[in-house]
C-alpha cells in the first residue's frame, strides 16, 4: 500500500514542479508584457458595459432549462445507440421511457408557455 501512494505522491509532485517550471519559464521569457487595459476581461481591452455579478431577467431560465433538458437527451442517445446494437427490444423500451418522461416535461414548458418569447 504504502509503494503504490508513494509512487503516486512522486508523480503528482513531479507533474506539479513541471507545470510550475513551465509557468515561470514561459513568463520569463515572453516578449510581451500586457499593460492594465489588456487585463480586463473583455475582448480587445474595451470597459464591460455591465457588472459580471448582474441578474438576468426571469424569463431566459426556463429557455435555459429546456436547453438542458434537451442536451441530456442527445447525452444519452449517443451511447443508446451503441447499447441498442447489443440489446435490441429492451434498449428500445427504455429509451422510450426516457423519452417519454422528456415529453411529459416540454409539454408542461409548453402548457406554462415557456416557449412564448415576450
Amino acid at each position: 500500500m504504502l509503494p503504490a501512494f508513494l509512487s503516486s505522491l512522486t508523480v503528482t509532485a513531479a507533474a506539479a514542479l513541471a507545470t510550475a517550471a513551465c509557468v515561470i519559464a514561459a513568463r520569463r521569457t515572453s516578449p510581451y508584457r500586457s499593460t492594465a487595459p489588456q487585463r480586463v476581461p473583455v475582448l480587445g481591452g474595451l470597459e464591460p458595459g455591465t457588472h459580471a455579478w448582474s441578474r438576468f431577467h426571469v424569463r431566459y431560465y426556463p429557455m435555459t432549462l429546456l436547453f438542458i433538458a434537451f442536451e441530456m437527451e442527445m447525452m444519452f442517445m449517443y451511447p443508446w445507440a451503441v447499447v441498442f446494437v447489443e440489446e435490441g427490444v429492451t434498449a428500445l423500451a427504455e429509451m422510450g421511457m426516457f423519452l417519454g418522461i422528456l415529453s411529459v416535461g416540454v409539454v408542461y414548458a409548453w402548457r406554462e408557455g415557456a416557449f412564448r418569447w415576450q
